[in-house]
């Protein structure tokens, strides 16, 4: 038996979630081979990133196709690879790419796919699993009738373990088909630059009760102070106070930062959806019963125009004077 993770590289550099599926794959292994797939190339520090995430193998597969993502030839790659391995189990971190290509892989091979996993049962011809659905607010407890299951996990509902050993390293050239990269990007533009919404240590966020576009610049002041990027609610958007970019949520962005500070937003669940994943929710709202407020694990009752200046003035305070 082995396990097979696909690993979304982005021209050769591991993503803040592509080794997240290594957890799940680790504990399903057992002791058993992991073998981490990526396209393309990967540098010698990322084979060994991926072999203390838990890979045994670390099998590269090379062709010009793959260079850069081309979502179609990389699933034909991956069924490719899926086909010489026969895994038990292949597994993805279910980011944009990983449910994409694992699609793909699953169409070509005339698998079922199951994504969004969030805990599997024993591998055979019927395995249990647990799932997100309805974009995280319905839990469903399935089976998956494959004799290959191909999931992809929940986004952020895995660690990639540490402390794995070095990695086999492996090239495999791979034959695709002339049209395999119709599909594939063929240029880039840099539309954010340092700390985004995705990659931010603390988001600070506003809702209906920041009431104006200029309610947002405390916010902004307190962000700024902790190295944090400002998010917000369905409804500030559709006021046109933040760009949709903004957004977090289920129709938006969906953030795991160490801390999220919800200044002003009642915790719909379609905002809950988007950034549950944080480590740890701190809730200014003057509704003591606001379901925000219920789920945070701090919160602080009272107006956020008194509260959110009075932080900033205090983290002002403590900066040091050069």
């Amino acid at each position: 038996m082995s396990v097979l993770v696909f690993v979304d590289l982005d021209r050769g550099a591991l993503g803040p979630t592509a080794t997240q599926a290594c957890g799940l794959a680790v504990d399903v292994a057992n002791g058993a081979p992991v073998i981490a797939v990526a396209m393309g190339s990967a540098p010698a520090e990322v084979a060994t990133a991926l072999g203390a995430a838990g890979a045994s193998t670390v099998t590269v597969l090379e062709h010009e196709a793959l260079d850069d993502y081309a979502p179609e030839a990389w699933g034909d790659a991956l069924a490719q690879i899926i086909g010489r391995v026969e895994p038990a189990v292949v597994l993805a971190t279910g980011n944009d790419r990983g449910n994409e290509v694992l699609a793909h892989a699953a169409a070509v091979l005339d698998l079922p796919f199951a994504a969004n996993v969030l805990s599997l049962g024993a591998i055979g011809p019927t395995t249990s699993l647990t799932r997100v659905r309805w974009g995280g607010s319905l839990i469903e407890h399935a089976e998956l009738l494959s004799e290959r299951p191909i999931v992809s996990t929940a986004l952020h509902a895995f660690a990639a373990p540490e402390g794995g050993a070095v990695p086999v390293v492996e090239t495999m050239a791979l034959e695709l088909s002339a049209d395999a990269a119709r599909t594939r990007i063929v240029d880039r533009i840099t539309v954010d630059a340092g700390i985004t919404l995705q990659t931010a240590p603390v988001v600070v966020s506003g809702g209906r009760g920041v009431g104006s576009a200029e309610g947002f610049a405390a916010l902004e002041q307190f962000a700024a102070l902790v190295g944090g990027a400002v998010g917000c609610s369905r409804v500030v958007t559709n006021q046109g106070w933040r760009p949709h970019s903004d957004q977090v949520g289920q129709t938006g962005k969906r953030v795991a930062p160490e801390l999220y500070v919800a200044c002003g937003i009642s915790g719909a669940i379609q905002h809950w959806i988007g950034m549950q994943a944080a480590s740890t929710v701190l809730a200014i709202n003057i509704d003591a019963a606001a379901p925000m407020v219920a789920k945070a694990d701090y919160a602080v009752i009272g107006d956020l125009h008194d509260v959110v200046p009075a932080i900033v003035a205090a983290l002002e305070r403590r900066r040091p004077r050069t």
